[in-house]
């Protein structure tokens, strides 16, 4: 009857990925890339370059979110709102990062500067579910120049 031996691990051995689909690493070739740029549309393309943007910078994917957990997320802004309310004037912001869109919203600002439409912004804060929307109030921002690059 055989004995099992114990498995020895040495530290100094860096560990080695499993094989198969679960390895992320696999560079395409400039052949495939250009074949993807023709069968995609011009939407996905820019979505993709969007999701690959914020990959870079560290930031959360939107379609991530969770409700009440802190985040930094980035992306284009799509649309500015501002929505009149009885006492206080709320600046919504519509941010898109290739996944999914998330409002923005300054209680008590009716513009900021630099922020309009197809700007690229880094924005980090609690998010809450509001209407089925992942929302930040109040952000910390940061206005990215050439998206990051």
């Amino acid at each position: 009857m055989a004995t099992k031996q114990p498995l020895t691990v040495d530290p100094r051995m860096p560990a080695r990925p499993a094989p198969g689909p679960a390895s992320t690493d696999v560079r395409k070739s400039p052949l495939s890339r250009l074949g993807e740029r023709l069968t995609k549309s011009v939407t996905q393309i820019e979505a993709d370059e969007l999701q690959e943007d914020a990959a870079r910078m560290g930031c959360t994917p939107m379609c991530d979110l969770q409700d009440r957990q802190e985040a930094t997320v980035s992306g284009t802004v799509r649309a500015v709102t501002l929505r009149p309310r009885v006492n206080v004037p709320a600046l919504v912001i519509d941010l898109y990062d290739g996944s999914r869109t998330i409002n923005l919203v300054w209680l008590g600002r009716r513009t900021i500067g630099g922020i309009e439409p197809g700007t690229y912004l880094r924005a980090h804060g609690r998010v809450t579910w509001t209407r089925g929307t992942p929302t930040i109030f109040n952000p910390a921002y940061e206005i990215v120049p050439l998206r990051g690059h």
